[in-house]
């Protein structure tokens, strides 16, 4: 498929498509891994002051998807919340996501950038989506713990 045109910026996540949006992701999320292994954020949480939230909209201002960039520390940034609408997977938006969060991350000075998904084959595009970008996996960060319903990926930024 040809990539749309992507416009994307920081959001409130509490815009109501935005929220049809995240209540779509936690459902799936749920429905794909037992309730200790999701660690997928709502719209409040996602609202803290260390978590950059953005929205990636067509030309007319319909929402395609959003992504989330989360400040472990000074250094080290978390990819939060990536997820497309139906409607326009396939066609680039969460590569152009994904890439815009990376940006704000090498702005900032982050060293590397790490994410939290799933194992399960639903989230096998998700982990192709981050292997093309040059994530590679890794162990637990942060707070995680190991779980066989988890795969953890990481990007160096400073090499």
């Amino acid at each position: 498929m040809q990539d749309l045109a992507v416009l994307i910026a920081i959001e409130d996540p509490s815009a109501a498509d935005i929220v049809e949006l995240l209540e779509e992701h936690l459902q799936d999320m749920n429905a794909e891994s037992p309730p200790e292994s999701v660690h997928a954020l709502d719209v409040e949480r996602l609202r803290a002051a260390h978590i950059t939230f953005v929205a990636a909209r067509d030309e007319s201002g319909v929402l395609l998807g959003i992504g989330a960039l989360a400040e472990l520390d000074a250094s080290h940034g978390e990819l939060k919340s990536m997820r497309t609408s139906r409607v326009a997977r396939g066609q680039g938006v969460a590569s152009a996501v994904l890439s815009l969060l990376l940006t704000i991350a090498r702005e900032r000075g982050y060293a590397r950038v790490s994410l939290e998904t799933g194992s399960q084959e639903y989230f096998a595009t998700a982990h192709r989506l981050y292997v093309r970008h040059g994530f590679t996996e890794c162990g637990p960060f942060g707070d995680y713990v190991p779980d066989p319903n988890s795969r953890f990926f990481t990007l160096d930024l400073a090499g």
